[in-house]
């Protein structure tokens, strides 16, 4: 036996509503999103004629949803809105166009009203209870650019030849002053694109004038014309600028203004920086366009998030700390040993107030005996603080020389204490050691202020409260890390732009913290209904 299926008669067809289970993930992504203020979620300033926009609520519903549902492309979202249930009934059974959608989550709009949506969902988790004010935990981690990986552009390479380009150009430019043809000019113009422009344009006015000149000369010179061969030299002269040297200069000024400070930036997404990622299957450190991600989180709720272009957490923990909105909230900072440094102690406990859990580079090494018990290490060598002076493994005294300020790249300052080896030892063995091989006396430097930190931030990590929060940084923050990139798929964005892309993984972020924040109230509720059931058994 069959189902009827019958071919050209009329069908009675029959309209109805549907409704979602009340612990569906889209009602939580409904109701938080409806939880955000209107004058946040509408612009300023809008449009008073045409037809209305799309609403933002909406918009970010329908976003969140398609990424709980690790769907990223446009045209997919566009096909969910027809077929998938939960979608149209977020969207009230509105249709977008992917135009549509990612010229939303492509907008500065969407920037803002991501970031607001974290402030309100800690607050969320502030209000039942699921944040303690004791530590917040911070890490980073690489994720693959939407660029050509063979893409780049080097910022050595840049200035190398730029350098031989202005070369060139100042050259030619005193060429054609000695020869008057060109007025004098600043330096700093005449090896620039705009000062090769107004060279050009002066040859251009001279050729026009030497064609004139030209016309008015009879058709048979005995020895030739030196005016032909005047306008043919400059023809060569005005031909290598247009073709060649101002075309060159354009494009290397335009590079340098795209770096920004880094070293490097592909040609297919200016905005990603090549950088070592951690999935490397040829093992062999090859560079890709990325971005480095840096997020702030709470017992595995992402509290915040930030995107940077240096590959290196140290030099981004000041401005993500800076711009994170529940900083206010903690006591403790956790870390890895990848963000210790004088620069961030100084900023967390200055600036910030807050107490670091971050260990040092070499913290590791210098708990280990060997490390303790090397008697090459200066931090083991005899110190004499009446004196101030150090003793060597070899016996070598060293006294204090004089202070030292060192400003590094970054302009951060540091203090040292220099202590120089006495040209005068106790015996003429130890004269002889107190120099290096090339004859001169030895040197040795202290960091007073880096020592203090140093201190610090042992004695906090072997604390039993220490060792206890560091301990959470293991559960904490980077199973946040394998969620991304194991459960939704995020080991590469889906947009290009800074912008675009820091929208596209706020989204994935906040769609990670719906998903799991509805996990725990479904599991709260069970655990509610249970203890009932087994309470009634009494």
């Amino acid at each position: 036996m069959y189902q009827n299926y019958t071919i050209g008669q009329t069908e009675f067809v029959l309209n109805y509503n549907y409704d979602l289970p009340r612990n569906h993930v889209a009602r939580l992504i409904s109701d938080f999103v409806d939880s955000i203020p209107q004058d946040v979620l509408l612009e300023d300033s809008g449009a008073a004629t045409g037809r209305p926009s799309s609403h933002p609520a909406i918009m970010l519903k329908i976003l969140l949803f398609a990424y709980s549902r690790q769907t990223y492309s446009g045209r997919k979202i566009e096909m969910m809105l027809d077929e998938n249930l939960p979608m149209r009934w977020l969207a009230h059974d509105y249709t977008y166009s992917y135009h549509t959608i990612n010229n939303f989550r492509r907008s500065q709009h969407a920037s803002k009203l991501i970031k607001h949506a974290f402030v309100y969902f800690t607050m969320a988790l502030k209000d039942h209870g699921l944040i303690q004010n004791d530590a917040v935990f911070i890490d980073g981690t690489k994720v693959e650019a939407d660029a050509n990986k063979y893409s780049f552009t080097w910022r050595r390479t840049v200035e190398k030849y730029h350098a031989k380009l202005r070369e060139k150009t100042s050259k030619l430019y005193e060429e054609l002053v000695e020869k008057q043809v060109v007025q004098e000019m600043a330096p700093e113009l005449v090896t620039s694109a705009e000062g090769m422009e107004v060279m050009e344009q002066e040859l251009a006015e001279k050729i026009t004038k030497l064609d004139e000149e030209i016309k008015q000369e009879p058709k048979i010179i005995k020895g030739g014309s030196v005016r032909k061969r005047r306008r043919r030299f400059l023809k060569k002269l005005r031909h290598q600028l247009s073709n060649d040297l101002i075309p060159r200069a354009k494009k290397y000024e335009r590079a340098e203004d795209i770096f920004q400070g880094r070293n490097s930036y592909s040609k297919t997404d200016h905005d990603a920086t090549f950088m070592c990622m951690k999935e490397d299957p040829m093992m062999n450190r090859e560079l890709k366009p990325g971005y480095n991600l840096q997020i702030a989180t709470h017992k595995q709720f992402v509290l915040d998030y930030g995107l940077f272009s240096n590959p290196t957490d140290t030099r981004t923990l000041v401005p993500f700390l800076t711009q994170f909105h529940a900083l206010d909230f903690f006591k403790h900072i956790v870390a890895d040993a990848g963000y210790g440094s004088e620069y961030n102690y100084t900023m967390i406990l200055d600036q910030f107030e807050k107490q670091p859990v971050i260990p040092y580079t070499t913290y590791q090494k210098e708990q280990k005996h060997k490390f303790k018990n090397d008697p090459t290490k200066s931090q083991n060598w005899q110190y004499n603080a009446e004196d101030d002076y150090y003793i060597d493994h070899l016996g070598v005294r060293f006294s204090f020389y004089r202070y030292s300020r060192r400003t590094d790249k970054y302009s951060f300052e540091r203090d040292f204490k220099l202590y120089r080896a006495d040209k005068h030892q106790l015996s003429e063995q130890l004269d002889e050691l107190a120099k290096t091989p090339s004859g001169r006396q030895r040197y040795m430097q202290v960091n007073l202020t880096w020592n203090y930190y140093k201190a610090k931030v042992k004695a906090t990590l072997s604390s039993d409260e220490g060792k206890a929060i560091y301990r959470r940084r293991k559960f904490d923050v980077e199973p946040v890390f394998g969620h991304m990139k194991r459960d939704f798929g995020i080991r590469r964005t889906h947009l290009r732009g800074q912008r675009a892309v820091e929208n596209d993984i706020g989204l994935a972020l906040m769609a990670l913290n719906l998903t799991k924040f509805g996990q725990s109230i479904s599991r709260l509720a069970t655990n509610f209904i249970n203890n009932l059931k087994s309470g009634l058994r009494f």
